[in-house]
């Protein structure tokens, strides 16, 4: 076959082929048990009080400062309705309403809270909005099972590889966020392998060089090749038991959360679709049947609907893969900025010791007054938000607001915060001659934050 001919297939309606939906019915079932089991922790270990209750300041993201937190006990009723939702999709029971409203609130939460961010955190509203659009529900499902959705057991592939390509944006640039100064010479790594010394297996070993290499060697390789490895079938099986010893190790070693097994049960996304329904024909000792009909050949004119679809396929995929490089339009190390750090799965980069002094000044008197943090902000926030120049603004901002509430309508805010990143000396992290409440919040870059200039 010429190389004309081979492109002549490689058409957007492609995209449509059908194949075996049973894939999509079981990453359904790891998606709804997964988010039952990180909003039942939300509920159960208190995160819904201490991250949405309790504090009375929140932090959001820019251009959703509309996004306000339900007052009294309606987080954690909202909470306990997110868990429901999670039953009934991994059930498939209503699929396409229960789906729409599992997206909307959980995006919601993650909106209304920026100082919360977590990567996992993001990715499953991303993955929740996907869910919408898969008919995941036309196998092993409550729906297929009462006949309120007819199916021949496909689906497009498209969705498919949906699914394949985040994982895969996930772990690339994951791995290329790793390919910079500080993680190739061992930090944060280093710094943080030090705590764990009363391990099993690792503990005598934590100041060794060797299982800093392993660490950091390990994980920048896992992250830039599993995807091609798990999509080629020489290397399939080998890269499964190598992602699944990862994941199993970074739960382990650093309690990440529910990230790690959300990431190994995704994995089988990488294997063939019908992969489910060969293992529960085997399982039953019956005779595999495939879901049908299923064809080789792509439709050779897409639809208007198709067209659409496409289209916004097109859309995201560019999305998903610019967002990750835009700290490349700002000056300096995003660890140290925060700029263009979030959304682009920068993981496990940094390590911040921060001390931190905010001081409200009266213009006319030239008079200071220290401000204390612990009137404002619950402890978790006071850890986080000075790690970060816009929630650093933001704060100030509030500040001000509350002196012009007071009758104070000209107080000027100045910050004085020195960072420790990676185990540097620490350095102020913004200029302390600035009047941070006069500050705008903007997307271009912050002249106010200096630039890192002490060496690891």
């Amino acid at each position: 076959m010429t190389t004309t001919s081979r492109l002549s297939h490689l058409r957007p309606s492609i995209l449509f082929q059908p194949v075996d939906g049973s894939f999509a019915a079981f990453f359904r079932i790891v998606f709804g048990l997964v988010m039952f089991v990180d909003i039942a922790l939300h509920l159960g270990g208190g995160a819904v009080e201490h991250i949405w209750a309790a504090p009375r300041i929140h932090f959001k993201y820019y251009g959703f400062e509309w996004v306000h937190i339900l007052a009294g006990q309606g987080m954690h009723l909202l909470f306990a309705v997110l868990g429901v939702l999670s039953i009934c999709v991994a059930l498939g029971l209503f699929y396409r309403f229960t789906s729409t409203l599992l997206f909307l609130g959980f995006t919601y939460t993650f909106l209304a809270e920026k100082a919360a961010y977590q990567n996992h955190f993001y990715l499953l509203c991303l993955i929740s909005f996907f869910m919408i659009w898969i008919p995941a529900h036309r196998n092993f499902s409550i729906d297929s099972w009462r006949g309120w959705v007819k199916s021949d057991g496909t689906v497009a592939v498209w969705t498919l590889w949906l699914l394949r390509g985040q994982i895969a944006i996930v772990y690339f640039f994951g791995g290329l966020a790793k390919l910079n100064y500080d993680w190739l010479h061992g930090e944060p790594m280093r710094l943080w392998l030090t705590a764990y010394g009363d391990y099993w297996l690792i503990g005598p070993y934590v100041r060794e060089e060797w299982l800093v290499a392993f660490f950091i060697f390990g994980g920048l390789g896992l992250d830039l090749f599993i995807a091609p490895l798990l999509l080629w079938s020489r290397t399939r099986y080998a890269a499964f038991a190598v992602s699944l010893t990862f994941h199993l190790l970074n739960n382990w070693i650093f309690r990440i959360g529910i990230f790690p097994w959300f990431m190994i049960g995704a994995t089988p996304l990488f294997l063939a679709p019908d992969w489910p329904r060969r293992a529960l024909a085997r399982w039953r000792g019956q005779p595999f049947t495939p879901a049908g009909p299923i064809t080789t050949t792509a439709p050779k004119k897409l639809t208007s609907r198709q067209l659409v679809a496409t289209t916004l396929l097109a859309a995201y995929a560019i999305i998903q893969l610019l967002a990750p490089l835009r700290h490349m339009l700002y000056p300096g190390d995003p660890s140290w900025t925060e700029q263009g750090h979030r959304f682009a799965w920068r993981m496990m980069l940094r390590d911040k010791r921060v001390d931190a002094q905010f001081t409200l000044r009266d213009p006319r008197s030239k008079i200071d007054w220290p401000v204390r943090l612990d009137r404002y902000l619950v402890p978790w926030q006071r850890k986080v938000i000075v790690n970060d120049p816009d929630m650093v603004l933001q704060f100030c901002h509030y500040l001000k607001k509350e002196k012009e509430r007071q009758g104070f309508p000209d107080y000027e805010v100045y910050a004085q915060i020195s960072t420790s990143l990676n185990g540097r000396r620490p350095q102020l992290m913004l200029d302390p001659t600035v009047d941070l409440a006069s500050q705008s919040r903007t997307l271009l870059p912050a002249p106010w934050i200096k630039p890192l200039q002490t060496k690891l």
